[in-house]
């Protein structure tokens, strides 16, 4: 019985692969850091305009990071997988001065019956130091290596306690959205496009030593030292 159905699982996914490997080909990415950075402004502008994000807004001013993925392709039938590029700005813990941002990938592999495809806008707030110090790692695994929660929604949400919270807006079928387990890597070609140079994610987030004009509107976007976020679009 056990062989009839592994027989039947392996068919399925050599029939349903094809679509699984073309899912995220088709839909991504960006061809150049300055559309991400582009796409992540407007991301990060819809979030702060969304009613259901209210805890968000009033909250991100705490942040010591912020990660956005404008989009987080997931897709599958038996198998499903995840993936998208993002980037990250940094708050001087002396200065409050933002940092220009890193760019990253993120992705994982996810087990289970699941049938469908989604496109979803994510944006982690790292809240301490230890997450901040994971994100200049090579790479790291959410909820293995830093602590990661679901960040709360709506205006009575109650404060979560974790390295990193999680914000997600998707229309897809999946209806939600998981992180747990996903793997955050430096691109590091495209912080050298960016720059222009070679350029290391230390140098980048903490040492502040390289600038691109065109992450400007982005960097004007980010909460104010001493300062309550305000809502945009209201």
């Amino acid at each position: 019985m056990s062989f009839h159905r592994g027989n039947l699982v392996a068919a399925l996914f050599f029939f349903f692969a094809p679509i699984l490997l073309t899912t995220p080909s088709n839909a991504d990415y960006y061809n150049e850091p300055a559309e991400l950075v582009d796409r992540g402004t407007s991301v990060y502008k819809g979030f702060m305009a969304d009613p259901n994000m209210e805890w968000f807004q009033r909250n991100v001013s705490q942040a010591r990071g912020i990660f956005i993925v404008p989009q987080m392709l997931r897709g599958g039938f038996i198998v499903g997988g995840s993936g998208g590029r993002g980037l990250l700005l940094a708050q001087d813990g002396l200065s409050g001065k933002w940092s220009y941002p890193a760019f990253y990938s993120m992705g994982s592999v996810s087990l289970g019956f699941q049938i469908g495809a989604d496109a979803s806008e994510i944006i982690l707030l790292i809240m301490t130091e230890r997450g901040l110090g994971a994100m200049l790692s090579t790479d790291y695994k959410l909820g293995a290596d830093v602590s990661v929660a679901a960040g709360p929604i709506g205006a009575s949400a109650k404060a979560q306690t974790a390295d990193i919270l999680a914000f997600g807006r998707s229309q897809g079928a999946f209806g939600g959205i998981s992180i747990e387990g996903a793997v955050i890597s430096p691109l590091v070609d495209w912080n050298r496009i960016y720059y222009g140079k070679s350029v290391q994610v230390f140098d980048i987030i903490n040492n502040q030593s390289v600038t691109n004009k065109q992450a400007e509107p982005l960097r004007e976007l980010m909460p104010k030292p001493g300062k309550s976020s305000q809502t945009l679009g209201r």
